[in-house]
């Protein structure tokens, strides 16, 4: 729901930063790398229960997610870039809840669960939107220029970095704000299968 307006914002300073690192030979793909290295070393630290490092390379890692995507504007685009990207989106996603169950799973566990059946659900309804809009043909640049076709939605990248960090900086509260987030992802999930049947039916 925020990603428009985050991406006006931090879409000239990253396109900037983008072009330097492309000028000096960094790939998009060595960035993406790069982010998920960093946040499987959030997920480290918060198992460990030092949640505040957690956050900071929570940051770091979306930092990166975004830079890959200038550094590919400005130097070449390519469809395993694309692939890459989504993929190891999805590995960040899945391991930063998996951590605060491992933290203290009495606690987090069935809040966590939870959480994960929820992404897996609305990473589903993202990815089928996106391949049967590819079938189609069909494209859009609401979240700017895309490898896939992108839906918006509730819970998108913004909200859900938003929600870690809200963990990370009150871990008691996991269980509550986990549930809520769940709701809000599977309510995304829902909205999104809607949009389906109205933009796939046959002979339209």
């Amino acid at each position: 729901m925020l990603d428009g307006a985050v991406r006006r914002q931090l879409d000239p300073i990253l396109n900037r930063l983008g072009a330097a690192l492309a000028g000096r030979g960094v790939s998009a793909d060595a960035i993406t790398i790069c982010g998920l290295c960093l946040g499987l070393a959030a997920a480290a630290l918060i198992a460990w229960q030092e949640y505040v490092a957690g956050a900071v390379l929570i940051l770091s890692s979306r930092l990166c997610d975004g830079l890959d995507g200038a550094v590919a504007r400005a130097s070449r685009k390519t469809d395993f870039g694309g692939f890459l990207d989504i993929v190891l989106d999805f590995a960040f996603y899945g391991a930063i809840p998996l951590a605060f169950i491992t933290a203290d799973p009495a606690m987090n566990g069935l809040a966590g669960g939870f959480l994960l059946f929820a992404f897996y659900v609305n990473g589903s309804s993202f990815l089928a939107f996106a391949v049967i809009a590819a079938k189609r043909a069909l494209s859009t640049e609401i979240r700017g220029a895309k490898s896939i076709y992108f839906t918006t939605g509730l819970a998108e990248a913004t909200e859900t970095i938003a929600f870690f960090l809200a963990c990370c900086l009150f871990p008691g509260w996991f269980p509550a704000l986990a549930a809520i987030f769940a709701a809000i992802c599977l309510y995304t999930a829902v909205s999104r299968i809607v949009l389906a049947r109205l933009t796939f039916r046959d002979g339209q």
